[in-house]
């Protein structure tokens, strides 16, 4: 299984290949175009800025192929919200995968932003991505914006508001929470993710 990590800069970058690694997967870093060519999965991580990561990708010239992949994609953290076609953060255009704003949390009494902690999911509808995957289940999230309820929400869960815990839509994935950090449900996304290509 060729399975390509793209370099977008984020601080998890090493911490999910780790997790790969755990589950046998020994992915390739991918910083240039022709290395997705023969990638079966990729996968997009992210934590930093919504703008710092797509100004990495147009440097790296990977926005179009990324546009235009064949292999099942799945973003995390950041890389999820980059899936979305706009962020509020710094005002960001993002990669348009998917329809939909990713909006900043609302910070009230009694709600902390960044959002940093274990929260349960609420599964919305079935998914390759949460096989084996409860409801209730208990997922680490780190992050001060976050992506709507749409119908490629297949999980979300509640910080203030409900937001997108977990998206598909065909080939295309993506997990709010840090799956490299998040025991045995992130393991379990990983690799489902890596096992059914989202299909």
């Amino acid at each position: 299984m060729q399975v390509a990590l793209v370099d977008a800069g984020g601080a998890n970058l090493g911490s999910v290949r780790y997790a790969l690694e755990r589950l046998g997967i020994q992915a390739q870093l991918v910083q240039r175009a022709e290395q997705l060519e023969s990638a079966e999965r990729v996968i997009l991580p992210g934590v930093s800025t919504a703008a710092t990561v797509m100004a990495r990708l147009h440097e790296l010239d990977l926005v179009r192929p990324l546009r235009h992949l064949r292999a099942p994609l799945l973003g995390v953290c950041v890389g999820m919200q980059l899936l979305f076609e706009h962020s509020e953060e710094d005002d960001t255009p993002c990669l348009g995968l998917l329809p939909g704003r990713v909006r900043k949390l609302s910070d009230t009494i009694g709600v902390r932003v960044p959002h940093m902690g274990w929260n349960q999911l609420q599964r919305l509808r079935e998914s390759p991505l949460l096989r084996g995957i409860e409801a209730g289940d208990h997922a680490y999230f780190v992050h001060s914006y976050a992506a709507p309820v749409t119908e490629a929400c297949v999980a979300s869960t509640e910080h203030g508001c409900q937001f997108a815990a977990v998206v598909q839509h065909g080939s295309i994935g993506g997990a709010q929470f840090h799956p490299e950090r998040s025991a045995g449900v992130g393991a379990r996304l990983l690799q489902n993710f890596i096992e059914t290509g989202l299909t």
